[in-house]
């Protein structure tokens, strides 16, 4: 049996900002969908009501870095290199989704792509492609 969910969790706890937004994970399988429940403190812009941009940037790199926990053995996480977001629409006050694509794991780089929409897959409200160091265990 997989110990994917525990490692997942255990990432979730760890991380204080992931419990001030609220953000969750399920699993099926081998794939990991995240979830950005909407909650008033998220919001950057009141006249649309639309995300903060800050927040939807956290929410993806925090996807790539869970997707890693459930993937990578090691007990520490990794760590961001560099990310390059692209806000394609305003993220309106609804819950969020997202998933990492992870596009190559080497020993020590991961390069991954995270998609984010709300209410189609298939209309992305922002994406991130990063770069993050793989933490070698000791």
């Amino acid at each position: 049996m997989s110990d994917a969910p525990q490692r997942l969790e255990a990432f979730l706890q760890r991380v204080p900002y992931i419990r001030f937004l609220g953000m969750r994970a399920e699993l099926a399988g081998d794939e990991m969908t995240a979830v950005l429940p909407f909650s008033e403190h998220l919001v950057g812009n009141v006249m649309l009501p639309a995300l903060h941009g800050g927040v939807l940037g956290a929410f993806l790199e925090t996807t790539a870095l869970a997707q890693l926990a459930v993937t990578q053995k090691s007990s520490r996480l990794p760590k961001t290199i560099d990310v390059t977001i692209e806000y394609l629409r305003p993220g309106r006050a609804m819950t969020t989704y997202a998933r990492a694509d992870l596009r190559k794991v080497g020993r020590r780089i991961a390069n991954i792509h995270v998609e984010a929409w709300q209410e189609a897959r298939a209309h992305p409200v922002a994406a991130l492609r990063g770069h993050f160091l793989l933490a070698q265990d000791d």
